[in-house]
């Protein structure tokens, strides 16, 4: 079985607003989030699928009934930082009271034991090995940070490609890859889903489970699926990167999750989620 993990964040959390709008502004572009997540959870419910829902804590401030919502439709919620900062920016302190105070917000609206953090943007690197002792101290079972391919801002190609034990207590759930060529190939979703066939991640996925016999992780954003959101002038190749083929996201997920079938990641690793 496959894990199905979606970040929710508003789509001005997206590294390519950084170029757009001063950070001291974007709170003030409109929230279009619990539209989204409402989309996400219907097409999940028409294709009696659960997922792991990465929340940022200011997210699920602003939106408490949204995230009781999520949880009382059988997803399991996780956390995705409080205030979306990269964790290469913060200091080992400021991110344990971020990862803290997102914990303790997510489990009073969820009444569940939070297990799982993904960082944004994929932001735990080797140089922020520190971040999993303090995962580990803070009662996480899991981590979904890495993601072992090259690209210009996150992921490590040399990291495994499946889950596996940073400490006895703590698994890291890599992003889906598959090998090609001596290569990892993205298969995990984002925005290489938006660009590529769905046909292709479908073969690909597949092919992980049947001939490694190990499960894949995908991923995705409700704002993915929201082609009528603002459009603030940016770079042109930052405007190609958020913005290509919105219109078309929806659709593809859903052929994917008539196609393939996925759980949460704690189901998938056989974790407990009381």
């Amino acid at each position: 079985m496959n894990a199905l993990s979606i970040d929710v964040e508003e789509y001005y959390h997206g590294m390519e607003f950084e170029a757009a709008v001063p950070a001291d502004r974007r709170h003030l572009l409109p929230s279009r989030v619990e539209m989204t997540v409402d989309r996400v959870l219907g097409l999940l419910s028409r294709y009696d699928t659960r997922a792991t829902f990465f929340v940022v804590g200011k997210v699920a401030e602003a939106h408490p009934r949204m995230v009781q919502q999520i949880a009382a439709m059988g997803h399991e919620i996780a956390c995705h930082s409080y205030a979306h900062e990269l964790v290469f920016r913060l200091s080992p302190r400021a991110f344990q009271e971020d990862l803290r105070r997102a914990r303790t917000l997510l489990e009073d609206l969820s009444q569940e034991k939070v297990r799982g953090y993904r960082a944004p943007n994929y932001s735990i690197g080797p140089s922020q090995a520190w971040a999993y002792d303090i995962l580990l101290e803070e009662g996480f079972r899991y981590d979904s940070s890495v993601y072992p391919v090259r690209h210009d801002r996150y992921g490590d190609p040399n990291a495994p490609r499946f889950p596996y034990r940073i400490h006895e207590e703590l698994i890291e759930f890599p992003i889906g890859t598959v090998r090609r060529c001596g290569l990892n190939l993205p298969i995990g979703g984002g925005g290489y889903f938006r660009l590529f066939p769905t046909s292709w991640f479908e073969r690909a996925i597949r092919s992980v489970n049947e001939d490694e016999r190990k499960p894949v992780m995908f991923y995705f954003h409700p704002w993915e699926m929201d082609p009528e959101q603002p459009r603030p002038k940016m770079p042109p190749h930052h405007r190609f990167r958020h913005y290509v083929n919105l219109h078309r996201f929806e659709s593809k997920v859903e052929t994917l999750l008539s196609r393939v079938k996925f759980s949460p990641a704690s189901e998938v690793l056989g974790l407990s989620r009381s």
